[in-house]
């Protein structure tokens, strides 16, 4: 297992009150930018890391994962379903228009959206999961959301807490997770890049063998899979055989997301969840790690998110 040196940095503005949950970061190159939520406080972040000028806007409703289209138009995966989010002006705290684009029928009361990103083409994926973890409902589901069609049907169900979404850098395979306690697993599917369609579910990691819960996830351009093991103060890296080869240890206890950014792509910026109790100073902040590795951009979403159809769901 590769034991190389690495840096991990608490990002700026570090007066700010920690996240209760901080996840989904997100870098714009354009911007040379961190964004990232706080799930419960309905909190857009974003942070340019030279200067540390920071800026947040609230939100309706909870945002879980969000992302941009190629006009700077924010899509968000939400508690009722994917909006279409123009952020106000400098200085304005709320967004300024907020429209819904389509919504899943939702199996089980008190569901939300969870982790999602794009794929490589642009499409966006979202998971779902019932928000109350201690009722362990597999009610939750994976779907694709894309131009031409709007919302898919559900693509996989029986998802207790939806995580970990992947694409590799060759598209052909995609990866996810299930991080509650009672399933701890990272699978591997078959990917169609000109479809979008999935096969071949495997299992490519069983977390139960490690230490923490398989959370928010980044893939590297050497193709191996950065998962942030919650509740078990660590980032894994896995290659594409699903080998171990690096672990760095965190100064939080549950990191939830991470992704890479930077001017270079070799920062892997990691969001972290607050614990209700025994939190330490460092707790529900954001971390920038330097650990020698290179990262691929996050793609954007290929549509205008202003102008995209509800979907059969």
């Amino acid at each position: 297992m590769s034991v190389a040196a690495v840096s991990i940095e608490r990002l700026a503005p570090s007066r700010e009150t920690p996240h209760a949950v901080g996840e989904s970061p997100l870098w714009r190159a354009d911007e040379q930018a961190l964004y990232w939520v706080d799930i419960p406080a309905k909190q857009l972040h974003r942070v340019t890391p030279a200067d540390g000028e920071h800026r947040q806007w609230t939100f309706p409703e909870q945002v879980a994962c969000f992302t941009f289209d190629t006009a700077g138009t924010l899509l968000a995966a939400c508690e009722t379903g994917i909006f279409a989010v123009r952020l106000g002006a400098p200085g304005e705290v709320a967004a300024s228009e907020w429209t819904r684009l389509a919504a899943p029928a939702f199996p089980a009361s008190g569901m939300r959206f969870n982790d999602g990103r794009c794929d490589r083409q642009g499409r966006f994926w979202a998971g779902t999961m019932v928000a109350d973890m201690s009722l362990a409902s597999d009610a939750g589901s994976l779907y694709r959301f894309d131009a031409r069609d709007g919302l898919s049907a559900p693509l996989v169900d029986g998802l207790v807490t939806q995580n970990g979404l992947g694409f590799s850098p060759d598209s052909r395979t995609m990866y996810l997770s299930d991080s509650h306690p009672t399933v701890r697993r990272v699978w591997a599917f078959d990917f169609d890049a000109h479809s979008g369609a999935i096969s071949n579910r495997r299992l490519f990691v069983d977390m139960n063998q490690y230490p923490g819960r398989p959370d928010g996830a980044a893939v590297d351009a050497d193709g191996c899979y950065w998962t942030c093991a919650n509740d078990g103060s660590r980032l894994l890296r896995f290659t594409p055989a699903g080998v171990l080869d690096r672990e760095i240890v965190l100064p939080v206890s549950k990191p939830s997301m991470c992704a890479f950014g930077g001017r270079d792509f070799d920062t892997l910026f990691v969001t972290s969840i607050r614990p209700g109790a025994n939190a330490n100073e460092h707790d529900g902040h954001v971390f920038a790690v330097r650990c020698g590795v290179q990262g691929l951009p996050e793609v954007p979403y290929a549509g205008d998110a202003g102008v995209l159809p509800v979907a059969r769901v």
